[in-house]
């Protein structure tokens, strides 16, 4: 019988990914979703279970009808902006929402959960590349809230035994190499899907943010991680659980730090197109440089990314783009980035960082 998983937020971007992946690996997800933000048709023949994570009744009988062994939990709120203006929102579905999944849990004997975390509780950096050993100072209710939830995931472990592993992501971003997932936020605030909506003519131009950070073209520098290196990771943590790993959090980046203009930059490359610019103001809470040290989850969890590269990472996303919204054919042809070109690009990248 195949092991049953329960993906709560399993319809949406990161989730849909993770059911696919489950799936694949020999699993049986199930999924919990109120399709506010996540689509049916993301979780394909999974068993797909309708309802809000603050209704205990529901995950009563969720619960009764399936023997759940581990819980993965992405169904949160992210906008950061947005938690500045109404955070009572963010606290009670990333908080008080995983409050009741975890009671639940505790009441059927279900000790292992996957919490999707976020670089956001750590605020405005110290150091770069940041580890888990940065202190954790969130400067807006989306990061406070998370970080909430992993220090209740602490107490969990030692009142009721129950054992999580948080993955702290830095910038999701990519899509299904098969060209069948990706993402499909309404509306779209992630940097990638925005910089191809204006090279596929859907938006008039992407807005830079502020352009005197301290960074050597003077655009904030992010770290962005493949989605299906996310998936490869949760799959790691849920085998690390099942053979009786103890709770422990883990960063996840590539470590690479590109900044605004080099990923518009890698999406003309990448599309053909040339993507109009325009300049806005600086945006409270944007840190100047937000880059992960993932060693602890490499050496530990036995984690590669395998989609390090910005090229391809906007490649996968810019075949969903084209996939729902078809361009015109590219200005030229862009020939895909080669693994010797990828892990130079990365090279390059790494000495820039030391450099900075």
């Amino acid at each position: 019988m195949q092991t049953p998983i329960l993906v709560v937020g399993g319809a949406g971007y990161v989730g849909s990914h993770m059911v696919k992946r489950l799936r694949r690996n020999g699993y049986m997800p199930v999924v919990l979703d109120n399709l506010s933000q996540g689509r049916r048709e993301a979780v394909g023949d999974a068993p797909l279970i309708v309802a809000d994570l603050h209704d205990p009744g529901a995950l009563e009988v969720l619960f009764q009808a399936y023997p759940i062994r581990a819980v993965m939990h992405f169904a949160s709120f992210i906008q950061v902006g947005e938690s500045v203006q109404q955070p009572a929102r963010y606290y009670e579905n990333n908080v008080s929402n995983t409050l009741v999944l975890l009671e639940t849990m505790v009441r059927h004997g279900v000790d292992q959960f996957i919490f999707s975390s976020t670089a956001a509780i750590f605020g405005d950096p110290q150091y770069v590349p940041i580890d888990e050993r940065h202190p954790t100072l969130p400067i807006n209710p989306y990061g406070k809230s998370k970080l909430m939830v992993e220090e209740m995931l602490d107490d969990f472990a030692r009142a009721y035994d129950l054992r999580s592993i948080c993955l702290r992501y830095f910038n999701a971003a990519g899509a299904d190499p098969d060209n069948e997932l990706g993402e499909c936020h309404e509306p779209e605030t992630h940097l990638i899907p925005l910089v191809l909506q204006a090279a596929s003519g859907r938006r008039a131009a992407i807005t830079i943010y502020g352009e005197d950070y301290p960074t050597p073209d003077g655009t904030c520098l992010r770290d962005y991680i493949h989605v299906q290196d996310l998936c490869d990771a949760h799959l790691l943590a849920l085998q690390a659980l099942s053979q009786g790993a103890p709770s422990a959090r883990y960063n996840l980046g590539n470590g690479n730090g590109y900044s605004i203009r080099e990923v518009i930059a890698a999406a003309e490359r990448v599309t053909g197109r040339r993507i109009p610019i325009a300049s806005g103001p600086r945006r409270d809470g944007d840190p100047a440089r937000l880059v992960a040290d993932a060693t602890r989850a490499r050496q530990e969890l036995g984690w590669q990314p395998k989609f390090g590269d910005l090229d391809t990472i906007i490649a996968h996303a810019w075949a969903w783009e084209q996939r729902l919204h078809p361009a015109p054919a590219p200005l030229r042809a862009v020939p895909a980035p080669t693994p010797v070109n990828q892990e130079r690009r990365q090279q390059d990248r790494r000495v820039a960082h030391r450099a900075a």
